[in-house]
């Protein structure tokens, strides 16, 4: 999935514009419920290195939050890793460029809107 198609599902389903905190990281941007301050999701360029692969090429990820007992069988999937820059026990990082469909993306997504709206 391509960052502009993940913008525009997120902008059609939940009334979010990605918002880019960070004037030195201009490629980081974050998803927040509308009508509040809390993140469901934010879009990262990270060097491959940084999420345990073999490679310092920049790759885009989305990191979601999920349920606690559904870390370990979602980490097993290709794509999947520990979250970047994020509580490892609750959120995931996603490459957006490796084999989840848009589907698995969307459902991750959910999962994390509904669990960051408490």
């Amino acid at each position: 999935m391509k960052r502009e198609s993940l913008f525009s599902y997120v902008r059609e389903h939940y009334n979010s514009e990605p918002e880019y905190l960070w004037s030195n990281l201009p490629d980081y941007a974050v998803f927040r419920h509308h009508n509040g301050d809390k993140w469901f999701g934010i879009v990262m360029s990270v060097p491959g290195t940084k999420l345990g692969l073999k490679t310092e090429d920049e790759v885009d990820i989305l990191d979601v939050k999920v349920r606690p007992e559904r870390i370990g069988s979602l980490r097993q999937k290709d794509g999947i890793f520990p979250a970047y820059h994020m509580n490892k026990e609750h959120w995931i990082s996603v490459i957006l460029s490796v084999s989840l469909s848009p589907k698995e993306i969307h459902e991750l997504l959910a999962d994390s809107h509904e669990l960051t709206s408490r």
